[in-house]
């Protein structure tokens, strides 16, 4: 497993959690370079932020721009299956519209993440499932999820949705669906197993 990442101070950490780090900033990467990354994996997932305290900008340099960049880079690499973090309330935005009592800085976001949905459904060279998280939190994992075309809004810890995206990885079948995510009742094994089953049957 390889996981890129921006800054050389990340790269122990993820070397750490058993993956090989590569030091790779998407915000200023070729698509060739993000391709010789990608290269021989089995799937990718997208999972860059630019993260709170970061101004409009980046909401689109990251959240869209590096986004679509890697979307790119894998077809280039021949890899079909790529897993996207994307966010609940990408729907406010639909259009256009500019919901009520939502900050500029959060409106660029959503309108981000929706853009990068957009570029990737339209891919025909790419089998993608778009997640959607809620709030995140850096709660311990519960292991119980609730998985969804649409879902009550609520919060999830950061390491269901790590799990999440482990058992989606996992379950091809779910390539084309766009769900949401938060806690629940489910393993996220049950709950992708489930939505898997239903796309076969």
């Amino acid at each position: 497993m390889r996981a890129l990442v921006r800054r050389q101070e990340h790269l122990a950490d993820v070397e750490t959690d058993g993956a090989r780090g590569v030091l790779l900033d998407l915000e200023h990467a070729s698509v060739d370079d993000v391709a010789a990354a990608l290269a021989g994996a089995d799937a990718v997932v997208f999972a860059a932020g630019a993260g709170p305290g970061s101004g409009i900008a980046r909401k689109d340099t990251v959240d869209r721009a590096a986004s679509v960049l890697t979307a790119d880079a894998a077809e280039r690499a021949g890899v079909r299956r790529v897993v996207q973090i994307s966010s609940m309330g990408t729907d406010r935005v639909r259009d256009g519209a500019a919901p009520t009592g939502v900050d500029d800085v959060f409106v660029a976001y959503l309108r981000a993440k929706a853009a990068a949905e957009h570029d990737l459904r339209r891919r025909d060279g790419l089998d993608a499932t778009i997640l959607r998280p809620g709030r995140l939190t850096d709660q311990p994992g519960t292991g119980m999820v609730t998985l969804a075309p649409t879902v009550a809004p609520g919060s999830v810890p950061r390491a269901d949705v790590a799990a999440t995206l482990v058992a989606l990885l996992d379950q091809p079948a779910t390539a084309g669906l766009t769900l949401e995510l938060v806690e629940g009742h489910s393993s996220p094994t049950d709950a992708v197993r489930a939505l898997a089953d239903h796309q076969e049957a």
